[in-house]
């Protein structure tokens, strides 16, 4: 069921997707079809053929689906709006709005400025030469590590790159009040800092496991203007009341999200405003060694700033795109955030993607200790660059995290957001495994000050 449902008990339901071998019999379709419709929900029956194209063919067509003249928002399979209908006119106005600017030299420009006087772009790509020396074998060689500095941004994570984007294209559609949900509370202390520069009125919704584990982006949030309304749960369920909240007054209110995730055109909008990373990385590699990246890492939660940095790379082949899971207790604990590797196609929060679900279709909540990979799903077009064996997959867990974060900080003096630890953790085992010389770029998503409390916390506990 799409998150966007028809009653306030059915927001975090979810629609559990197999191939059939055995259809049912037409009566039967016939009513199963008028029940996933009266939820705005009509999915496949039949086995899905995985196509034979070159893979840059396929890659260059899932970005050109059309459905009556629109962008149908698929990746493959992946994506689309599984919304009631009272939600699609204006999401048609979201996506006209959407395409418009980007086309509109006033627009960027003025979101060119923004990016380079307030949010402070473009951020350096840093070359970490002990982090690069830990991991030389015994004849001095090893890979050259480079972190994107997505940390150096104004409120200390990539989630500033599409918040200001956002709310400036709700000043062009003359909506006063932008709604969002956060979990680790980064993108809402971006949103929050964009709505106050922009005078715009800004809610937050933020669960209360979360309030409390991120209780300083909670006061920079109220500092910076922005109401912040506890919601029972943890991120996915704030994201479902803040879209309950937006469907109340479309006409007035934005949701402005900060995940790639949700119905269309939502998560092609956040990858769009997030790809100045990669575009970014591409440019700075050139002037820094005269080539491309050999491998790019990023932490996956639902994806925003994974997509922010591979999306520049996808069609670049020789360009390995590593996306970093939680694993959380360890996969075989069932408390993780592991999407990629342990979850089935489904469909939640409007779109169609992986998804942690049980047997009967239900949402497995998810755990990790980076606040922000806690979500169930993913977005669609990394769930459709996993299928056509684009994007390599891996997890690490909680421990592993705490101590990449440890590591970073004692060798290089920068304190990472747990999320990107994740990335980070990543190379103990990448590492070993590749050739002398070869440039390695992480993204470093956020700032790590924010977690210092659950760090010592976990290793207290530890101890």
């Amino acid at each position: 069921m799409s998150l966007m449902a028809c009653s306030s008990n059915c927001g975090g339901a979810v629609i559990r997707l197999r191939n059939q071998a055995k259809l049912p019999s037409p009566e039967k379709a016939a009513a199963s079809q008028q029940d996933k419709l009266s939820f705005g929900v009509l999915l496949e029956t039949t086995p899905r053929m995985i196509s034979t194209k070159p893979l840059t063919k396929r890659l260059l067509e899932a970005e050109e689906r059309r459905d009556h003249g629109r962008s149908a928002g698929k990746f493959g399979r992946y994506g689309g709006r599984y919304v009631p209908e009272t939600l699609i006119a204006c999401l048609n106005k979201l996506e006209d709005e959407f395409y418009s600017a980007l086309s509109d030299p006033q627009f960027k420009a003025e979101l060119a400025a923004a990016l380079r006087d307030y949010v402070g772009r473009e951020t350096p790509l840093y070359y970490a030469e002990r982090l690069s020396n830990h991991y030389k074998n015994e004849r001095g060689e090893g890979p050259e590590i480079y972190l994107k500095r997505e940390d150096l941004n104004h409120c200390g994570a990539h989630k500033m790159n599409n918040a200001i984007a956002q709310a400036m294209l709700a000043k062009r559609l003359h909506r006063t009040a932008i709604v969002a949900a956060t979990g680790a509370g980064q993108h809402g202390v971006a949103t929050a800092a964009a709505c106050a520069k922009l005078s715009l009125q800004c809610t937050i919704f933020m669960g209360r496991l979360d309030m409390d584990r991120q209780s300083s982006n909670v006061v920079l949030m109220n500092l910076l203007g922005a109401e912040v309304k506890p919601v029972d749960g943890t991120f996915k369920d704030a994201t479902s009341e803040a879209i309950r909240n937006w469907a109340g007054s479309l006409e007035t209110s934005y949701f402005l999200a900060g995940t790639a995730v949700g119905p269309h055109p939502c998560p092609r909008m956040v990858r769009e405003f997030q790809a100045v990373i990669g575009k970014e990385t591409r440019k700075q590699a050139m002037e820094r060694w005269g080539g491309k990246p050999d491998v790019c890492v990023a932490c996956v939660g639902s994806g925003s700033n994974a997509l922010g940095l591979f999306h520049e790379f996808v069609k670049d082949e020789d360009v390995r795109l590593i996306g970093v899971e939680a694993a959380g207790a360890g996969l075989s604990s069932g408390r993780h955030s592991a999407t990629l590797a342990t979850g089935e196609v489904g469909v939640y929060h409007g779109a169609m993607c992986y998804l942690l679900q049980d047997e009967e279709g239900q949402i497995v909540g998810p755990h990790s200790i980076g606040v922000g990979l806690e979500y169930p799903g993913v977005s669609p077009e990394l769930s459709f660059l996993k299928d056509v064996g684009r994007l390599e997959s891996y997890t690490v867990t909680d421990q592993e995290a705490i101590n990449a974060y440890q590591r970073l900080c004692k060798l290089e003096g920068i304190f990472p957001a747990l999320e990107a630890s994740h990335a980070l953790a990543h190379l103990e085992t990448l590492c070993p495994t590749l050739p002398h010389g070869t440039k390695v770029v992480v993204s470093c998503s956020g700032r790590g000050d924010k977690d210092a409390t659950t760090v010592f916390k976990y290793m207290s506990e530890s101890m």
